[in-house]
């Protein structure tokens, strides 16, 4: 086993006091957690049998609507998000870079807790199918001027990116998609 690299602490300490919400939630940080006490290399994309990603539904100021990406391997609407980095310190850290990559959004506050965990097959730059581990925060964007959400920006990591309506979620997306996007306004007010 390779030496744990401080990410693995911070993930492990989050992961350890955050209060699921659910019993089903609950059950993913336990599967979360034996892991990465396991193996901290679940961190990084390299480990095929499964590894830890993270992400970020975005909100704009109002949580009215959310940006989406169109992740082109998975052909679907998608909260920006992705796979974990050396220089990332904590988990959150990592969502807020890849928010920050795939969206040019750079004047934006990051929750400090998950508001979801889902774990879903994918193949990503492996090449070979792998299991997803996302632990999902939340991300809101400040007030603009004239109150509509911000300009965002395209990255060459997506095929599209879009504001939606929290109520009217684009298609093709994934069927947690409702339930990411609800779980973040859980904790977010609405104005």
């Amino acid at each position: 086993m390779t030496e744990a690299h401080p990410l693995a602490g911070s993930a492990l300490a989050l992961l350890a006091g955050w209060p699921a919400p659910t019993q089903e939630q609950a059950t993913l940080r336990e599967a979360y957690l034996a892991l990465l006490a396991t193996t901290s290399d679940a961190l990084w994309r390299a480990h095929a049998p499964g590894h830890v990603t993270v992400g970020a539904v975005v909100l704009d100021a109002t949580a009215r609507d959310t940006l989406l990406v169109l992740h082109p391997r998975a052909g679907m609407w998608l909260p920006p998000g992705g796979h974990c980095e050396p220089e990332d310190a904590t988990l959150a850290d990592g969502a807020l870079r890849e928010v920050r990559e795939e969206t040019g959004l750079v004047d934006v506050v990051i929750g400090s807790e998950p508001v979801r965990l889902d774990a879903h097959p994918f193949t990503c730059s492996l090449g070979v199918p792998t299991r997803h581990l996302n632990v999902g925060f939340v991300v809101r964007t400040r007030p603009t001027a004239d109150g509509t959400p911000p300009v965002a920006t395209i990255s060459d990591e997506s095929d599209d990116l879009r504001w939606w309506p929290v109520d009217a979620l684009p298609a093709p997306r994934p069927e947690r998609l409702a339930a990411e996007v609800a779980a973040a306004l859980a904790r977010t007010p609405r104005g």
